[in-house]
Parts: structure tokens; sequence; C-alpha cells
């Protein structure tokens, strides 16, 4: 593994902070109350603006909320719809544009509580924390942020990581065939930091994808959330609403928020739409 085993950087310090709040919104009912920033920020041993800007994704993304002079409490559920297919497959074709990588951390962490939950492997576990600035056609288009079992990819390189196809890195170097993901899409807002990665305004729209992606024997490879810009990225789904007279012809792509080359190799992933996303201009 060549990874760094410094401290962690700001980029790593986010995450962490993040999957903390995001612990004690799953491990919590709607409306119950968190600790204030104050005793957060002495838990978790950070600066404030470290651990507002984390509340404050949180809250844009409808999770959690906070109410003047009583404090942060646990946002409601939100309505969720699953688009079934008869087919349980999806088929995309190429978005445009030449995307390309830009390694932003790359280190070993214990997987800690949320993620560790997420791949199935004690809190103690080690991962591979990834963050990669994704790049289309050299413009910043998507901020990355990669958890792997650190046991599938013992010699995970930081090159594979610019450059090529990361699934296929997986399938040739170390004999990891994904099949299945899962994968949520919300409307969120990006932070200051995420801005300037992103070449947009702070609170500009984005998209948030989580993904869980799992291997031919149904256990979990990676968990993966990635930052989509809203101004350059959508997405446009195809409904089947009754049977077809002949069945379409395959064509090969890409599930939403994973680029182009990833899943290549027809590793199926079971999904609930067929889409497709085209970058814009």
């Amino acid at each position: 593994m060549k990874a760094k085993a410094d401290a962690p950087g700001a980029m790593l310090k986010r995450e962490r902070v993040r999957d903390f709040l995001l612990d004690l919104v799953e491990s919590h009912r709607p409306g119950d109350a968190i600790p204030s920033e104050r005793a957060l920020c002495a838990q978790l041993e950070v600066s404030r603006p470290t651990l507002r800007a984390a509340v404050d994704e949180l809250v844009a993304a409808g999770l959690l909320v906070r109410e003047h002079g009583r404090g942060m409490f646990v946002a409601p559920e939100k309505i969720t719809q699953e688009l079934v297919s008869a087919e349980q497959s999806m088929t995309v074709p190429q978005a445009a544009g030449t995307w390309s990588s830009r390694l932003l951390e790359f280190t070993l962490i214990p997987a800690g509580a949320r993620v560790g939950r997420k791949l199935r492997i004690s809190p103690a576990a080690e991962i591979v924390y990834v963050a990669r600035l994704r790049l289309v056609d050299g413009a910043p288009m998507a901020i990355e942020h990669l958890h792997i079992k650190a046991e599938l990819v013992p010699t995970l390189s930081a090159e594979e990581l610019e450059a090529g196809d990361l699934y296929e890195h997986l399938r040739r170097q170390h004999g990891v065939h994904v099949r299945e993901a899962v994968q949520a899409i919300e409307p969120t807002v990006v932070t200051r930091a995420e801005a300037d990665l992103l070449d947009v305004p702070e609170l500009s729209p984005a998209l948030l994808f989580e993904r869980l992606t799992s291997d031919t024997k149904g256990q979990p490879v990676e968990y993966v959330h990635s930052l989509y810009r809203g101004d350059r990225y959508r997405i446009v789904s195809r409904l089947t609403l009754g049977p077809a007279a002949t069945a379409p012809a395959d064509r090969l792509g890409h599930h939403p928020g994973i680029p182009p080359g990833d899943f290549a190799h027809r590793d199926t992933i079971a999904s609930s739409t067929r889409g497709d996303i085209q970058a814009g201009p």
C-alpha cells in the first residue's frame, strides 16, 4: 500500500467529522437533539469552522435542522421512492468529454462505526481512504471520497487512482470483481472548501451521490460519496411503463455518478432506472 502515513489533512479531517455527524443522525430518531457545536468541537478536537462546515452540509442535505435558541435536531425522515425495473439491470451511454482524476488525499485509516457498518467490518479494521477531484476536459466536475477495504487492495497505488479505470485496476491488479451497486442521489449545496476545488461560488447547487459497491459474492467492496457540480451535471432517466415489442440492444456505459469506464467489463449493476448523464457545455 503506497499511502500516506502522516497526520490527516484537511480533507480527511472534514470527512471524519462528517461521518461522526452522520452516525449521530443514523443512531437517533427524527426530532432528537444532538450535542451543541461547542460540545462536538471539544469531543472531536476540531475547530468551530471545521465542524460548522460539516453541520452546514447536513443541514443543506435535509438531515439536520437548526432551531434558533434551542440547538440542533435530527430532521424528519425523507420520503423515498424506489423506481424498480423488471430486468433489474442498467446500461447507459458514455458521458461527454474526457474524464481524469487528481488525487487529493490517499491514506490508511480505521473504518469507524458508520463506514464499518456499510462495509460489514469492525470499526477498527483498516480501510483505504481516497479523496480525488474528477475533471472533464481539464475542468473540475466532482469531488469523490472512496472508502475501500484495505485487505482487498494491499498494493493499491496513487497511479491507479489518477489514471485509467479504477474498477479495471481492481479487476486486473487486485482480483476484485465488482458486480452490483446501490446508489442514492440527493440535491445539496457546496461548502466553501468544496467550492474552491470545484471552481464555483460557495453554496452553489450540487448533486450528492452515495454508492455501496459489492463483488460477485455479494460482499461490500467500497463505499463512495461524491459531490457533482449542479451547473454541469444532469441525470435523465428512462422508465419502462409497459412491455416492449422487442428487447432493446444492450448499450455499454456508466452508472450515474460513476464516470465513463467504470463497470465497463459487463460486471452488472443492480439499479432501479435506465438513464444517461450529460455534462453541460
